[in-house]
């Protein structure tokens, strides 16, 4: 292993010879779906959708895009055995625990130089493990064409969402100009990142047609991605660095809990793709329309919408007797549910806790959270 994670230091190779890795980012808390979602088992987790849970769901959907071995996770300490038992023929090695939450800049960061280490380069899709994407045989072809386009050195790649709303919660990749195909599918030029937008901007967007929701599916080498960090962010890069010497000694776990800690709390939207739009010459930032049916489902609510077949039918995962009740979302697996005169709401049960919330506020369950933070309550989270 060099000493150096700089790009100039990793063998770039033949680009059909690299291996094809995916890092699945699962550290995240998924308040919103409390009382379901626990520090210990928060969303990526869950069945919130189907029957297998998320995570399951994120795995399965790969399809032969990469053989277990070269499928890696980036989760909490508090998650890795879990995730280890969802994802069993994942080796060990592959489940990387961050000691404490430091943005996806850091946990992608912390892949990569995991990556550099076992494969010297490779290609790298970088992907939340806790959406849901309808049309699977889709996204796996530009999942295709984005590794495809990262093959060249210095090129980084994101999957962008068609907006179907004025969404106010998601950021925004605004399009520049057509720079060609890869695989058969169209190649954009980014022209930047957007913050989450208000409602006015949000609607400009959405009837420009040159704007795309961020869903966080990166793409790139392994190499192209350690070099711009080291770039545009080259505190976490050195520590990335330090870090990566002692991968596969005894000196790792104490290195990490040292070193993991100091690195810079921010996005890698914020930290390298932004700036990177900005640098002169030909563009290396690129985004390929991915219509694939995704939600973030980030909510409730949304949950509800996808498994409504019907507008204003209950949805129930258990038994309910419904009367003159319609638009309901019921999760009590082991209780009738009795419902009588009540219209769009959440109830969600588990053995000690009961969420009752109106439907269009479900986006504010997260605040339960906070307040069980702050008065202590931590046999609820």
């Amino acid at each position: 292993m060099p000493n150096r994670l700089r790009m100039s230091a990793i063998p770039n190779g033949n680009a059909q010879d690299l291996p094809t890795c995916v890092v699945l980012l699962a550290g995240g808390r998924g308040t919103r779906f409390w009382p379901r979602s626990r520090m210990a088992t928060p969303k990526q987790l869950l069945n919130i959708i189907g029957r297998e849970t998320m995570l399951r769901q994120t795995a399965a959907r790969l399809g032969s895009l990469a053989p277990s071995s070269n499928i890696w996770v980036v989760t909490s300490k508090e998650q890795v055995a879990a995730v280890h038992h969802q994802l069993p023929r994942l080796p060990r090695t592959n489940i990387l625990s961050e000691p404490i939450g430091r943005n996806t800049a850091a946990a992608i960061g912390l892949a990569a130089v995991h990556l550099a280490r076992r494969h010297g380069d490779a290609l790298m899709a970088v992907l939340p493990s806790d959406a849901y994407i309808r049309d699977v045989a889709r996204y796996q072809k530009l999942l295709g064409a984005a590794l495809e386009r990262a093959q060249m050195p210095g090129n980084l790649v994101v999957l962008g969402i068609p907006p179907t709303r004025p969404e106010t919660g998601y950021g925004y990749i605004e399009r520049g100009a057509s720079i060609g195909r890869a695989s058969g599918a169209r190649v954009f030029a980014v022209r930047r990142f957007t913050e989450k937008p208000a409602l006015a901007e949000a609607r400009k967007y959405l009837a420009s047609g040159n704007y795309f929701w961020n869903a966080g599916m990166f793409i790139w080498r392994v190499s192209t991605f350690l070099e711009n960090l080291r770039r545009f962010l080259p505190r976490t890069h050195q520590g990335l660095e330090e870090l990566a010497r002692t991968i596969g000694g005894p000196k790792y776990t104490s290195s990490l809990g040292r070193i993991y800690p100091r690195l810079e709390n921010i996005s890698v939207d914020y930290a390298v793709m932004e700036p990177a739009t900005r640098v002169a010459g030909q563009p290396r930032v690129s985004v390929i329309p991915a219509r694939v049916g995704w939600s973030d489902i980030g909510s409730w609510a949304a949950v509800y919408e996808l498994a409504a077949e019907n507008t204003g039918e209950n949805v129930s995962s258990g038994r309910v007797f419904a009367l003159d009740a319609n638009g309901n979302y019921f999760w009590s697996p082991k209780k009738l549910i009795a419902a009588i005169g009540v219209r769009d709401l959440v109830v969600v049960e588990t053995d000690d806790a009961l969420l009752l919330c109106a439907r269009d506020r479900s986006q504010e369950v997260g605040s339960v959270v906070k307040w069980l933070e702050r008065t202590g309550r931590r046999d609820l989270l």
